[in-house]
């Protein structure tokens, strides 16, 4: 990498980061609301900003292309129906979340249940980001860097040793905006991030589009869809990652887990400084979402045709075409957006990890009568440890393999009966707590009893009788896979429907002696947004349209 990139690279980043302490300066952080949620002062664009950029992360950047290498079209609905699930949050989840003052998903299932059920739900959150999540974005966030500048050479040391200089250099970076900065710190950079990721991330598919179009983008979208049509179906075929049929059933509950649940997301709409900022800034985000496949969809399809199908690895696909087509002078500006996405993915996770432990752990359990300062203080104190765990534990992600391929199913053991309590508590008002302790408890066994015994010995058993009947294609092995035992997007559902009926029966059996009554806290204005029904029914379908569009 010549010294116009490393210039760039370290320009773009450095500004990002003065910009961000420009911003966040005054920003009264020795309050809970002041250092967990921005002093619930935060406007659409910045909401829309951070969650995007918070959302995209290299694995998700580098695998959903590999995807796409694999299969083609039909993968976006990890992007599209996002749209979909973000409209939802906006009109049902959020109002409800602001007129509680919620600073964490789990508060209002202490107030909806009882104590032990917001605890159970705090650790099952903090468990699924200390264990997998942070390591992950560390791990993969590492070698993205350590390759794009080939810091092995640069340095030269080894490619273990580098890997871990990255990983640490990532994390202490991250820890910083995270951990010392708050929340608005995290958003302030997210939302220049972003801007940086939507130009160096379209410039992917531009190029790559040029290279295989004679220097002509037209050209080169013509010769793509020519060159293999069947690709370019939304509903895709059978045996592929994500089965149309999927979209009915456990897709859309794991993205209304996501951007409705999970701390991690949710926490930037809870810091808005009113319910109609935060439904603008929802609804923008899911706007842009839509557009998310040509940055993590396109360059993939792009790879496949460029490279004819002949990578050794659908990973792969991506670093690539980033070599193939990208202009040297701006592989350094590419690297520092970048690194920005890998960033905001850490920090987003570290902020909101701190944010659990602060309020739903230490206030709750350690010290119920210490002051917001001492709560924000030991708060960091838990966030230092947690990225130096996670910056421990991320090199020897290198030696578990099926991590990245069963990520999607791990997050499944928790997400799902989440959810699902969630889903009851507002939706009913005398279901008891007992009921949602079951109902996390039956979800997670059961899931994994699917997941990781039953399925694994059905498509083990299947595979073999297909090779003993002497087939070889991998295509033909796929299907053999997908007929062997139902894709676990269909488990989550069945999961969440039998954990509804479950939770239900209780609730008949057992009610609570007084009904529940969700009670408005005056933190910020409730008022929705005037045009927010309008606009997010017109989000909803044009998402429906390209499918129409695109369905062969």
């Amino acid at each position: 990498m010549d010294y116009i990139s490393i210039f760039s690279f370290v320009g773009f980043t450095a500004l990002v980061g003065i910009i961000a302490y420009i911003k966040t300066r005054k920003t009264d952080e020795t309050s809970s609301d002041g250092y967990f949620l921005g002093g619930r002062s935060l406007t659409a664009g910045v909401i829309a900003g951070s969650l995007l950029l918070t959302n995209l992360s290299t694995e998700q950047i580098v695998g959903l292309n590999g995807s796409a290498y694999k299969d083609g079209l039909s993968v976006m609905a990890w992007e599209t129906l996002a749209a979909i699930a973000m409209v939802v949050t906006a009109l049902f989840l959020l109002p409800r979340y602001l007129k509680g003052g919620l600073t964490t998903v789990p508060q209002f299932l202490e107030k909806r249940f009882d104590t032990s059920t917001k605890t159970i739900t705090s650790a099952l959150f903090l468990s699924g980001y200390v264990i997998v999540l942070l390591p992950v974005i560390l791990y993969s966030g590492a070698v993205a860097i350590s390759g794009m500048f080939d810091v092995p050479t640069l340095l030269n040391v080894s490619d273990k040793t580098a890997l871990i200089a990255c990983i640490w250099g990532i994390g202490v970076i991250g820890s910083i905006y995270a951990v010392f900065g708050g929340l608005k710190a995290v958003v302030v950079s997210d939302s220049i991030n972003a801007i940086g990721l939507l130009i160096g991330g379209l410039l992917i598919p531009i190029f790559g589009l040029m290279a295989i179009g004679d220097d002509s983008v037209l050209t080169g979208l013509e010769n793509l869809i020519n060159a293999n049509p069947e690709r370019f179906d939304s509903t895709g075929n059978h045996g592929q990652e994500v089965p149309f049929s999927t979209i009915f059933t456990g897709m859309m509950l794991v993205q209304l887990f996501y951007w409705g649940t999970n701390q991690q997301i949710i926490q930037r709409a809870l810091g808005a400084k009113n319910l109609a900022e935060g439904q603008k800034g929802l609804l923008l985000a899911s706007f842009l979402k839509i557009l998310g496949p040509l940055i993590l969809v396109l360059p993939g399809m792009i790879a496949y045709h460029y490279f004819k199908g002949g990578l050794d690895s659908n990973d792969m696909a991506y670093p690539e075409l980033v070599r193939a087509v990208l202009p040297d002078y701006l592989v350094g500006f590419f690297a520092a957006v970048l690194f920005g996405a890998i960033l905001s993915s850490f920090n987003s996770v570290l902020n909101s990890s701190v944010t659990l432990f602060g309020i739903d752990i230490y206030k709750q359990h350690i010290n119920k009568e210490a002051p917001e300062m001492t709560v924000v203080k030991y708060g960091k104190i838990f966030g230092i440890c947690l990225a130096l765990a996670a910056m421990f534990i991320a090199p020897l992600i290198a030696d578990a393999g099926s991590l990245f391929n069963y990520l999607q199913e791990i997050n499944g053991i928790y997400s799902i009966p989440i959810f699902t309590i969630i889903v009851v508590g507002y939706l009913t008002k005398r279901v008891p707590a007992i009921a949602a302790k079951i109902g996390i408890l039956s979800g997670s066994i059961l899931y994994i009893i699917s997941q990781f015994w039953i399925g694994p010995s059905r498509i083990a058993n299947a595979l073999a009788e297909a090779e003993a009947a002497g087939i070889t294609d991998p295509a033909a092995l796929r299907i053999v896979e997908a007929d062997a035992y139902p894709h676990f997007l269909h488990i989550m559902a069945l999961l969440f429907i039998l954990n509804i009926v479950i939770m239900l029966i209780i609730g008949k059996l057992y009610p609570r002696k007084e009904a529940y009554v969700l009670e408005y806290t005056e933190q910020v204005d409730i008022k929705p947004w005037k045009h927010v029904k309008a606009v997010g029914i017109a989000i909803c379908i044009i998402v429906i349209a390209i499918y129409i569009y695109f369905a062969k």
